[in-house]
């Protein structure tokens, strides 16, 4: 049965939809979970630290929507603040500086987008997140795990392999904010997802993305099994790379274009 775009949005936005915590505790054991970006504060919505996948010592961010009313208003239902992403750059620069490769699992609608995130630089945040990810000397998987909405999740997907699972989106804008733009009418929110080519399939058609991971099994120690085997050996394939920084500025700058790379489906 054909499952129309709108429905993937969804399904991605599910509250029983996995978040990145289920994904931390279930891939990685070992989790020490750091806090803050030294300049401001903590920012519930993005959780980071260090782990070890399978035996490796890997610095593991997630962008957190929470389970449960009390806990998604916590976190600002995922939408982080630019001390989140700070936060996050922090640690990246740490795994750069002891060697360890860094996993992203995104799930965002987007960035916060009120009147204190502005007033603390949020699109400098984000710049600075997408400037210093293309020169960081790690390995980086980001992995979007729901949504993937706009630059508050492209500001943890400039790695060197983006995969995707089966029912998340990522798109620029929500089907509702682009029907509301081209039509003044948000109720044209599924004729706006076909046309935004946000599913995984048409990001994986379009080499925004590497890889399509299955999801018959979803949140299950199978999943999280396939998915840390996958995960282990990329890593390993990346860790052995003497070229990395010049690889990953190459599939940015060949995406779109006729000359990008063949995709791979799992």
């Amino acid at each position: 049965m054909s499952i129309s775009a709108y429905d993937r949005v969804k399904t991605a936005r599910d509250n029983k939809r996995p978040t990145g915590l289920d994904f931390i505790h279930g891939l990685f054991t070992d989790f020490l979970e750091l806090h803050g970006d030294r300049r401001f504060g903590d920012d519930p919505a993005v959780v980071g630290g260090v782990a070890r996948l399978e035996g490796r010592p890997v610095t593991v961010i997630a962008i957190e929507r929470g389970h449960g009313t009390k806990d998604r208003v916590a976190r600002g239902f995922g939408s982080p603040n630019p001390e989140g992403y700070r936060k996050a750059l922090r640690l990246m620069r740490q795994a750069e500086k002891f060697h360890r490769p860094v996993v992203c699992l995104i799930d965002t609608a987007g960035a916060c987008c009120g009147i204190g995130a502005e007033e603390r630089g949020q699109g400098q945040a984000i710049a600075e997140n997408l400037t210093a990810m293309m020169g960081l000397n790690t390995p980086i998987v980001s992995i979007l795990i729901g949504e993937g909405g706009s630059g508050g999740a492209l500001a943890l997907a400039v790695a060197d392999r983006v995969w995707m699972l089966e029912n998340a989106v990522y798109s620029v804008i929500s089907p509702e904010g682009c029907a509301s733009i081209l039509w003044k009418d948000a109720k044209k929110a599924d004729e706006a997802a076909k046309n935004l080519k946000l599913t995984a399939r048409d990001a994986l058609t379009l080499s925004v993305v590497e890889r399509m991971i299955g999801e018959a099994d979803l949140g299950q120690p199978p999943f999280y099994a396939r998915l840390r085997a996958m995960l282990s050996r990329e890593l390993t394939v990346l860790s052995e790379q003497d070229a990395l920084l010049s690889q990953r500025y190459e599939w940015f700058r060949r995406i779109g274009t006729a000359e990008q790379e063949g995709n791979r489906d799992t």
